[in-house]
């Protein structure tokens, strides 16, 4: 008997726990009250963005106008845009002024130019000639305008004069430019009123071998379209010159030089030089000053 009531108690025992947790399930039990869902809040209202605010008179590209008369900033501005790019500038330089003594007898010749103007546009005026013996062989003066179109190119324009041998007014079309290595080249084509088409190409370098001396070898060519009896002109290439001229520079203004300059027609004005008792080569020593300012 005492082992049966030991089972039935162990029975009992077990079975309450599971009782215990299925009582919530039973008919006519009351759930535990649930807590209420929080109800959504309004967004919080945003504050109106503040009005702009009207710029004062002097803001803008010129605030010192608030503390300086106007007219005499806009007076300063000018200067400064003048002073920082917008000058005009002028030169005046002679390339060659040299008196040639050699095989074709004692001579004198001269290259420069003049210009005015700023860094895009300018006026040049160029004059170039040479004589012997007295006597002057050739003569001509050119009116240009110059315009840069690149960072080391101008493009030129105008007219030319010729005053020896002959009378002649061309209208002329051309380029100057600083090559790498700085090489100076210039060329120009001329149609003058007579229908004559003439070309020409020259260049220098200057090879400094020391902080005042300077070696410049120089080139000129000179061509035609076709022939001219009175300016003793042949078509094709006219002539050809190379000089070598050493220069010592007192100041970068002013620097006196001698040299060698070797001068050749070519092909049909060959033929007319020596028809004319003239030779078509020579070969002179020069000396000179180069100057600008």
């Amino acid at each position: 008997m005492k082992r049966i009531g030991l089972l039935a108690f162990a029975g009992l025992a077990l079975a309450a726990p599971a009782a215990a947790q299925d009582h919530s399930h039973m008919p006519g039990m009351a759930m535990p009250a649930q807590p209420p869902a929080p109800s959504p809040q309004p967004p919080p209202a945003q504050s109106p963005a503040p009005e702009a605010s009207a710029p004062p008179p002097w803001s803008g590209d010129h605030a010192a106008d608030r503390y300086f008369d106007p007219a005499a900033m806009a007076h300063a501005r000018a200067m400064a845009h003048e002073e920082m790019g917008g000058m005009r500038f002028s030169k005046v330089m002679l390339n060659l002024a040299e008196y040639q003594t050699g095989s074709g007898g004692d001579g004198y010749r001269w290259d420069g130019q003049a210009w005015f103007g700023g860094d895009i546009n300018r006026l040049v005026v160029r004059s170039e000639g040479e004589g012997r013996e007295g006597e002057l062989e050739t003569a001509e003066a050119q009116a240009l305008y110059s315009r840069a179109v690149g960072r080391y190119l101008d493009l030129q324009a105008g007219v030319r004069q010729d005053f020896s041998p002959r009378a002649r007014t061309y209208l002329t079309i051309g380029a100057q430019s600083l090559l790498p290595l700085w090489f100076d080249v210039e060329g120009a084509l001329f149609l003058s009123t007579k229908g004559e088409l003439l070309a020409r190409a020259e260049g220098t370098y200057d090879l400094r071998l020391f902080q005042r001396v300077v070696l410049q070898p120089r080139a000129e060519l000179n061509l035609a379209a076709r022939s001219s009896p009175e300016t003793r002109t042949g078509s094709g290439l006219v002539n050809a010159e190379l000089g070598l001229r050493l220069r010592y520079e007192i100041r970068r203004e002013f620097a006196p030089y001698i040299g060698v300059s070797w001068d050749r027609r070519l092909g049909r004005t060959a033929d007319d030089f020596r028809a004319a008792g003239d030779r078509p080569e020579s070969t002179t020593f020069v000396v000179g000053v180069r100057t600008w300012y």
